[in-house]
């Protein structure tokens, strides 16, 4: 059997070849990308992009020989000088040839421009991520279905042909119908061949025998090999299957004491997030909530554009978060997470209300807690209140995950460390 991919190309490329380009250059393109994640705009982040990698590691191995030894014959044409047979003097080695000026200290390598579509960027910027400790929980109507074999039919597509069933029925109806086997005619024809006698016994033989090889032939024709009665196809029966539903609830700080520094921090995490959600589950569901002094849940564009300022009071943004998953996230029915940004700036008497709702209520019901504390770049080291009170939780032994950033190159690598699979023993303890 011969299989033809048919499938459109991107952009007149090979497919195949595309792929093992990437596969090849997959290291050097990862580290691209995640490079390309802190030099880009929020508004930019998702789409389809531009990275440079180096273009020495993604040569072709080839062997050659080498030009320092052995004896090789040339043809070159327009040549007035030698003839064939000649022997030519191999010139003293002076370097490298000839070229461009080079770089001030005399090396240098051309970048490659790659080019790569939304689905590629975020497949490589996403590698090896995914929520942890996601559980099945009740099953919700969705549009998630798999096909499940379900017998039988008589139409259908070529693909899904039963050759074995097809035939099964073939020699049934052929067996039932009595069609003659070719071997049976091949005997006949070969024995009135062999009737080679003029006498009234083999006359009389012969025409009985002619007779029959008519009828055998004549049922042939009428009774078909395969019949389209014959015929059956693989049923699939759409299944729906149980989907795993969680929502994750970004809590940001966008008080006064956040400097739009600290906010485009914040807001660069949380886009990650939500381009790592939306990339990688298709039922999980995402609640925005700003908070100052108070707390709102927000759509998408106002938590990432609005300007609101005021005070800081964290407390209200667990409350808030705890009035919607009261209205419409049951625990037995969703896996819960969160994401907290702040600059760790808090009123000092909500500290210990913050301690309590986090350990008598928000802890027990996510499956995950990070909180994501953003500085200014190059300012002086400082433990917040804020910080210390999730450390005393943590040494309690809550499940927190804890980190800090200050520039724009930390986003990733504090978003990788607290979503990378399989490292959840790495999650509950905390950086600096």
């Amino acid at each position: 059997m011969n299989i033809v991919d048919r499938r459109l190309n991107p952009k007149g490329k090979s497919l195949s070849n595309r792929r093992r380009f990437i596969k090849r250059a997959r290291e050097q393109l990862t580290e691209a990308v995640r490079k390309a994640s802190g030099e880009r705009s929020l508004t930019d982040m998702g789409g389809d992009d531009k990275v440079w990698i180096k273009a020495d590691r993604l040569k072709e191995p080839q062997i050659r020989h080498s030009g320092e030894h052995g004896t090789r014959d040339y043809v070159l044409p327009g040549n007035r000088q030698f003839e064939e047979g000649d022997r030519i003097k191999r010139p003293e080695s002076q370097g490298g040839g000839g070229g461009s000026e080079g770089s001030d200290d005399g090396e240098g390598q051309d970048d490659f421009q790659f080019a790569l579509s939304q689905e590629e960027f975020l497949d490589i910027f996403f590698d090896d991520l995914e929520l942890p400790d996601l559980l099945r929980k009740q099953m919700k109507s969705s549009d998630s279905f798999t096909p499940v074999r379900a017998g039988h039919a008589i139409s259908g597509t070529i693909s899904n042909l039963n050759l074995k069933r097809t035939m099964q029925n073939s020699l049934a109806r052929r067996i039932a119908l009595k069609r003659p086997h070719p071997a049976d005619i091949a005997a006949t024809e070969a024995e009135i061949a062999a009737l080679l006698g003029e006498d009234d016994e083999t006359v009389a033989r012969r025409a009985e025998l002619n007779v029959q090889l008519e009828t055998h032939q004549r049922r042939s024709r009428r009774i078909a090999f395969i019949d389209p009665v014959d015929v059956r196809y693989n049923r699939f029966e759409l299944v729906p299957q149980p989907v795993t539903s969680a929502v994750m609830f970004c809590l940001m700080d966008v008080s006064g004491s956040m400097t739009e520094h600290m906010k485009d921090l914040a807001k660069r995490f949380y886009k990650l997030l939500y381009l790592f959600l939306g990339r990688r589950y298709k039922n999980v569901e995402i609640v925005f909530i700003r908070h100052t002094h108070q707390a709102r849940e927000v759509d998408e564009e106002t938590f990432f554009m609005s300007t609101d300022t005021g005070g800081t009071v964290v407390s209200t943004a667990f409350e808030e978060m705890l009035r919607v998953v009261a209205a419409r996230y049951p625990r037995d029915q969703w896996n819960i997470y969160a994401a907290q940004a702040s600059d760790g700036d808090n009123v000092g008497m909500d500290n210990a209300r913050v301690a309590m709702v986090l350990k008598q209520k928000i802890l027990p019901l996510c499956q995950y807690f990070a909180y994501i504390e953003v500085r200014e770049e190059g300012g002086r080291e400082v433990t917040t209140d804020l910080w210390r009170t999730y450390d005393q939780l943590i040494k309690a032994g809550q499940p927190i995950a804890m980190r800090k950033v200050s520039t724009r190159s930390e986003i990733y690598p504090v978003f990788r460390d607290l979503f990378a699979r399989d490292r959840q023993a790495q999650r509950a303890g905390h950086e600096p």
